[in-house]
């Protein structure tokens, strides 16, 4: 096996020499070898008709330069390019390797088609995280309607009777679901959760057809008579006209009428005993003695 050796510096055809940078970056050796040292300098970036001086690290980059001037200028730094020389510059390209110096002018300018590419990647990313919101509430709605469709299912295959209107409403919220599922766009792998959730719904939908035949077919529970009952009179605290007057035995014929009455009256023992004394009289024999 050849082995390669590569040291801190090296010739190339006509490339001149090349350094090994922190990082495992080879680049081109710098002509000033005062220029190994890193140092800080300040450079003058205008931006329309106002000019920024911002104080950078020779050895930065032209992209850690647009973050810096993000931060005066208010614009984002992916939506920039920076002009050094009458040619823009990448962003990876470091400054002292560009030839700029300490008091360098450059020129910052807007990227209309950076920023529009960035801003149809930040609406694809919010659609993303809406849809995959959306999904996950739809994905916990039919975990709750499949859990109903088990139980009318247990009900109904004991012989038992669902009411329609239950099973209609468990219908129209499936139905509700499966529009809420079509409305959501997505791509990859999202596709792919969305299109098996889908056919698990539509799983659902048939399987509750089924039930509906089969529950109307089975024969409805008849409703028991309730029996008449009779009024509580006594619960209430009063009586019936039987309970107030006692029937008494009817007398016979030979006996003088008696007269029933529901009124009752008191008598004093001293009263009635007088009354007694003054009606009953003494009767005199009608035996005539010779």
């Amino acid at each position: 096996m050849m082995k390669i050796q590569i040291g801190t510096t090296g010739k190339t055809s006509g490339d001149g020499d090349l350094e090994l940078r922190p990082g495992g970056m080879v680049v081109q050796k710098r002509t000033d070898q005062s220029s190994n040292v890193s140092r800080v300098i300040r450079v003058r970036v205008k931006y329309g008709s106002v000019h920024h001086e911002i104080s950078i690290n020779s050895q930065s980059s032209f992209g850690e330069l647009k973050k810096k001037l993000s931060g005066a200028t208010g614009v984002h730094h992916q939506d920039m390019k920076i002009i050094y020389k009458d040619k823009e510059r990448d962003p990876k390209m470091f400054l002292d390797l560009s030839g700029v110096k300490d008091r360098s002018k450059l020129v910052l300018k807007d990227d209309p088609i950076s920023q529009e590419k960035r801003l149809l990647e930040l609406r694809k990313i919010s659609l993303h995280d809406k849809s995959t919101r959306a999904f996950s509430d739809i994905t916990f709605q039919v975990q709750k309607l499949a859990g109903q469709l088990s139980a009318f299912d247990t009900v109904i295959g004991k012989g038992g009777n669902v009411e329609e209107k239950n099973l209609e409403n468990l219908m129209d919220m499936l139905m509700n679901q499966l529009v809420k599922l079509d409305s959501i766009s997505g791509d990859g792998d999202f596709k792919l959760k969305k299109k098996i959730q889908e056919e698990r719904l539509q799983k659902y939908v048939e399987v509750l057809d089924l039930l509906k035949i089969k529950n109307s077919t089975q024969p409805q529970p008849q409703m028991q008579p309730k029996p008449q009952t009779q009024p509580q009179y006594k619960k209430q605290g009063l009586l019936t006209f039987d309970e107030q007057v006692p029937r008494k035995p009817i007398a016979s014929s030979s006996s003088p009428s008696v007269i029933i009455t529901t009124r009752w009256e008191t008598f004093d023992s001293h009263s009635t005993s007088a009354a007694t004394a003054q009606t009953v009289k003494p009767v005199q024999p009608n035996h005539k003695f010779n």
